[in-house]
């Protein structure tokens, strides 16, 4: 549809409306699927995304009924031959008129899921040289299935990340077991598969719902400022031989080095945090200052899948650090 007004079309120039219709966001789904429990609904969440379309039609308005149920929800929908999800991931691809080569798109969807996050690492994982990559992520953003993330601290850095749930998953999961799956055995493919779900799917997933709560649905007061950038962070400490991978990066008003720094943020899907993590930041914000960053703005906080230790809720009440746990992700500011 996109096509008959771009280009050499003979429509060109001619629409009176544009209107680009976008995913549900995270909270809009957890609404949406039926979801009170928000752990139940960052994992949902983390199968598929905001489609409104495959609670209905994909998956006939099959819901977990509690975090009991997700592993056999799983079961009967993402890996099931007999569920329209199953293939899903496949055909969103093949629905894309500009992709030739879907066997490489493929690969590089695969080698990104795989954790494999900058060109030339993804290059490396499917033996091929960079220039090769280069045009099929570049289809593949266009797209919307990948993005392209700026390093706050190194603009001329960047790293890829798969921008589609369900494509995630099944390029982490279905893939790499579809003879095992074709076959019916979803429940034996889940029990050796759920552990890298949690860290290599919601895990990543959960820190790019921390870049989107902060973005939309946080406070000013919270984080400062109103923010205009929002992203990741790597901060190399040459003392200790080490580097700094910060999940989120917070800038507001436009200024000078791209902004004031708000904030910096951690966050842990399945680790109940305490005073460690927010030495870390400290840490970082101390790297930062000595590079010549105004700090003076910059509030820590730490976002956690799992919860929170007394010392750092006892941080928290002093003003020391911003908490956020799922309720606060999914109903606070």
């Amino acid at each position: 549809m996109g096509k008959l007004l771009s280009g050499t079309s003979p429509l060109r120039g001619r629409a009176g409306l544009e209107l680009v219709v976008q995913p549900l966001d995270f909270r809009q789904a957890a609404a949406f699927w039926g979801i009170g429990d928000p752990r139940l609904a960052l994992l949902v969440h983390s199968v598929v995304g905001g489609t409104p379309a495959y609670r209905r039609e994909f998956v006939r308005d099959d819901v977990p009924a509690d975090l009991a149920d997700f592993d056999a929800w799983v079961c009967r929908t993402a890996l099931s031959p007999r569920s329209p999800l199953y293939r899903e991931a496949r055909y969103l691809l093949a629905d894309e008129s500009d992709l030739r080569d879907r066997a490489l798109y493929h690969s590089v969807l695969a080698a990104l899921a795989s954790g494999n996050a900058t060109a030339g690492r993804i290059a490396g994982c499917l033996e091929r040289p960079t220039s090769d990559i280069t045009h099929p992520l570049t289809v593949l953003q266009d797209c919307g299935l990948v993005r392209k993330e700026v390093d706050a601290f190194r603009r001329n850095r960047s790293v890829y990340r798969v921008g589609e749930p369900l494509i995630a998953f099944h390029h982490a999961i279905s893939r790499p077991k579809l003879p095992l799956l074709d076959r019916g055995l979803a429940e034996h493919v889940w029990e050796s598969s759920r552990s890298r779900f949690l860290s290599g799917v919601v895990g990543p997933h959960f820190e790019q719902l921390c870049r989107e709560w902060v973005a939309h649905f946080a406070a000013p007061e919270t984080i400062g400022g109103m923010p205009i950038d929002v992203s990741y962070g790597t901060v190399p400490d040459q003392a200790a031989r080490t580097g700094y991978e910060i999940d989120v990066v917070v800038r507001g008003a436009v200024g000078q080095d791209n902004g004031v720094l708000l904030a910096l943020g951690e966050a842990k899907w399945d680790q109940v945090m305490g005073l460690g993590h927010l030495e870390r930041l400290r840490r970082v914000a101390a790297l930062l200052a000595g590079r010549g960053t105004d700090v003076s703005a910059v509030r820590l906080a730490c976002f956690s899948g799992a919860g929170f230790s007394a010392d750092l809720r006892a941080a928290e009440s002093r003003g020391d650090v911003v908490l956020v746990d799922l309720e606060r992700l999914y109903e606070g500011e």
